[in-house]
């Protein structure tokens, strides 16, 4: 490991809590914006998805050009979140434009998928060992800057601030990410364009199951953190302001807590190992959700920040397998594509639950995200298990 190392690490894991704020900068704010704006039920999910979509839809598109690989990623990590920051400042001027706010959001994800996929490379590329802790810490910044919205609007009036503030502090990551941020010593820059190495993570048993876990990952994940707020709101009937906090520390202090221990151990007993432990107690988290909703303000907390630790323990460690599993030359490619279909995923559920929320309550409503836990469950286990060409090898030597 070089001795750049750890600073590069530091550099890249403060961008991304400064330019992560730009994902949750509107949704932190959904109370304001359905009381000014007067959103339906479907017009609040569609504004919140939309940035999942988008971020999908910019994933994919860098996915199929290589431009992970292929572009120095720190310029391609700083035009990103500049570009976001952008879009997000303008969001404040819609009025009660609905359209043009939901395509400055999808704009918003796309340029997120230049952010958060790009820095995994930049990372992976100064730590060749050890990537379990290394991406543990950049998850962490990630659920730092992803819940840093619910922190501002906590502790300060009005949902224009909110985004003003998240788009300055990506603006910021912008120049850091520009200045001072560099590819580590192991990056393999510029392979041939291929867009066919898709097809071959497809064929490929290990990478492909290790998308599947993800997959299943990320139909809770996200979803979790978009609607916490809104069931701890219907559970405790608290003031926006304590919900928001609530969200910050779930969000935002269980979620570091979660991919720092999580990281650590995976260099110790395995990714895969601590993945299916992580989806396990966060498939619990949800099952235990029905009967902590009307307990006492200190259990359901103690749950809440509980599933906030494990719902993202395991995503390093999937990024971690992955970058391992891939083509060398193209693990820029394969963690973007990962990304970009889990997100898809993630904006099924976010989209679909506030409505299936709307007929049976938050209550029995926030279980159905158990359904992607077991499904990762399922895929990592039969990765634990050796595939026939292994058995066979086996067999003839």
């Amino acid at each position: 490991m070089s001795s750049s190392a750890p600073r590069q690490l530091a550099l890249v894991s403060a961008a991304q809590i400064l330019a992560m704020g730009l994902w949750f900068s509107a949704s932190s704010v959904v109370p304001a914006l359905r009381a000014e704006w007067a959103l339906t039920t479907q017009g609040t999910v569609l504004l919140t998805a939309s940035v999942q979509i988008g971020f999908a839809a910019g994933a994919v598109v860098s996915a199929v050009a290589n431009l992970a690989d292929r572009l120095r990623p720190e310029r391609l990590l700083a035009a990103s979140a500049a570009t976001g920051a952008v879009l997000t400042l303008l969001f404040p001027l819609c009025g009660s434009h609905f359209w043009l706010a939901v395509l400055l959001r999808f704009g918003t994800g796309v340029a997120l998928a230049g952010v958060y996929p790009v820095g995994m490379k930049i990372v992976v590329s100064w730590f060749p060992n050890n990537r379990g802790l290394a991406l543990g810490v950049l998850l962490a910044a990630l659920a730092l800057g992803s819940a840093s919205p619910h922190l501002v609007a906590g502790g300060l009036p009005g949902w224009r601030t909110v985004l003003v503030v998240a788009a300055l502090l990506a603006l910021v990551a912008a120049v850091l990410a520009a200045v001072f941020v560099r590819a580590g010593p192991d990056a393999r820059r510029s392979p041939p364009w291929e867009p066919a190495y898709l097809i071959t993570m497809v064929r490929d048993r290990r990478q492909r199951l290790i998308a599947l876990g993800y997959f299943g990952h990320m139909w809770e994940l996200y979803a979790f953190w978009t609607w916490v707020p809104a069931y701890a709101a219907a559970a405790l009937k608290s003031a926006p302001g304590t919900v928001s906090l609530l969200a910050f520390a779930v969000i935002g202090v269980g979620g570091a807590v979660g991919c720092l221990v999580g990281g650590a151990l995976s260099d110790r007993v395995g990714r895969i190992d601590v993945a299916l432990a992580a989806l396990a107690v966060s498939g619990l988290c949800c099952v235990l959700s029905v009967s902590a909703f009307d307990a006492h303000p200190a259990v359901l907390g103690t749950l809440l920040f509980a599933w906030g630790v494990a719902a993202i323990a395991d995503s390093g460690q999937f990024s971690a397998a992955l970058s391992e599993a891939a083509d060398p030359r193209y693990v820029g490619t394969a963690l973007t594509a990962q990304t970009a279909i889990g997100f898809l995923v993630s904006a099924l559920t976010i989209q679909g639950l506030p409505l299936l929320a709307d007929l049976v309550g938050w209550r029995a409503a926030i279980p159905a995200l158990a359904i992607g836990p077991l499904l990762g469950v399922v895929a990592l286990t039969k990765l634990r298990r050796p595939s026939l060409d292994q058995i066979s090898k086996s067999v003839i030597n």
